[in-house]
Formats: structure tokens, C-alpha cells, sequence
């Protein structure tokens, strides 16, 4: 169940509201209306916000990173969805891309905790000042960690990536709110001293709940395959 917070009953936050800053104002790339691996042990909606900063090469969502791209599901919707899934949902995961680049993310969870979900996020941390303004709105954070701090920038193509994401670690695990961290393992960056390295400073900070994840290959771009196939006949002595 949602933590108690104060809300604004459904339909009517985008009076006085900034543009841009209503849940109607979200830009979402897609919507999985059932999802049981989003969010461990329970059953989700999950959203698919469009826009990302960061451009990882094994990403097979980089068909929403470009943050002009207009959204496919209206937050309408998304709405209507939830209105008949009442008991039969545990919550709402927002995933992306990077769901915290948008200033809509906000209204956008009240309302679902309004209507009684519990309310996910899926972040890679690339804003740490808003993620500190939405930690208040949220039961559970899945949140990638990419690399050891050396190494992040040849994981994520972006300079000094790797400040923001240690910092939004950091908040979040100072929220007390529940947390999975998560490090998809990229094997033309990283090796197996990187992986433990990693580890190890994430046990140091605190992290207790640490998962590996394996690269898929489904759904990115040519060159990256590429790369990845390399790699793969490298370790073959192919």
C-alpha cells in the first residue's frame, strides 16, 4: 500500500499548475497494463516516460531517449486503466528512459496514490534534485547503478555521469524508502575486476539489495550488437 501523503483528489491538479507540470502533461512512450517483474512481488502498470539523458550502449529502449518525441498513451488513459484495475493492481511502476527528467512526474504520482496504488520508479539517478523532490511520492525505487565511478561515462556516453548518480544513491538510500539496486553488466566496458570493484562500494555505502543483470540483446542498436559479438568471440578464441 502507498505511504500517506497528502493528495489532490483526481482531475483537478492542473488548476494554477505550471505548464508542463500536470500528470496530463506526461509524455509517455508506452504502457504495459500487467507487469510481474517490475517491481519484486508485486503486480504493476508500468509507464514508459519518454527521454533520457544518458545513451547506453546496450539500451533497448533507445527508440524513447530523444526527449522531443511526442508520447503515444494519453495520461487519460492511463487513468481510465487504473479505474478498473482497483484491487487487482498493487501499483503503478514508472519506468523510461528516464522518468525523473520530467517536471509532470509529480502530479502524475499523487494522482496514482490518490486513487490508492502504490507508486514504483524505475531511475538511473540523472537528476538527483528532482529525484529528492519525488522520493516523498514513492513506495519503491529500482534504481541502476552502471558502473564503478571510472568507468561510468564509457557505459552511459555522457561526461561526469557519474556525480549525479552516486549522488541520487545516496538520497535515496538516506529516504529509507525500499530500494533494489540494479547493474546491467556491460561486457564491452566493464570486466570482472570492474564488477567487484563496484561491489564492493556499493556494500560500503550501504546498499544491501545488489542484482546483476545480464545484457539483452533484443532491441539494440546494430552497433552495439556488433561490439557485443566481438566481445563474445573474444572470450571464445574465435
Amino acid at each position: 500500500m502507498p505511504r500517506p501523503e497528502a493528495t489532490v483528489p483526481p482531475g483537478v491538479p492542473s488548476a494554477g499548475r505550471p505548464a508542463g507540470t500536470t500528470a496530463d502533461d506526461l509524455v509517455i512512450a508506452g504502457l504495459a497494463p500487467l507487469s510481474t517483474c517490475d517491481w519484486p512481488d508485486r503486480l504493476t502498470a508500468t509507464l514508459f516516460l519518454q527521454g533520457c539523458p544518458w545513451r547506453c550502449g546496450y539500451c533497448h529502449n533507445h527508440a524513447i531517449c530523444d526527449p522531443r518525441a511526442p508520447g503515444q498513451v494519453a495520461w487519460s488513459g492511463v487513468r481510465a486503466l487504473l479505474a478498473g484495475r482497483r484491487g487487482l493492481l498493487d501499483g503503478v511502476v514508472f519506468s523510461g528512459g528516464e522518468p525523473t527528467r520530467q517536471r509532470a512526474l509529480a502530479d502524475a504520482m499523487r494522482e496514482v496514490r490518490a486513487a490508492g496504488f502504490g507508486v514504483g520508479l524505475h531511475t538511473g539517478g540523472a537528476y538527483p534534485r528532482r529525484l529528492a523532490e519525488l522520493l516523498p511520492l514513492v513506495d519503491w525505487v529500482g534504481l541502476d547503478v552502471k558502473a564503478p565511478p571510472a568507468r561510468y561515462d564509457a557505459v552511459t556516453g555522457t561526461a561526469h555521469s557519474a556525480r549525479p548518480a552516486l549522488e541520487s544513491l545516496r538520497l535515496v538510500l538516506d529516504s529509507g524508502v525500499d530500494v533494489q539496486v540494479r547493474t546491467t553488466v556491460d561486457p564491452t566496458v566493464l570486466d570482472d575486476a570492474d564488477v567487484a570493484g563496484l561491489r564492493r562500494l556499493l556494500a560500503d555505502l550501504g546498499v544491501r539489495d545488489h542484482v546483476l543483470q545480464e545484457v539483452r540483446t533484443v532491441g539494440v542498436r546494430p552497433e552495439y550488437a556488433l561490439a557485443l559479438a566481438d566481445v563474445a568471440s573474444g572470450r571464445d578464441g574465435t
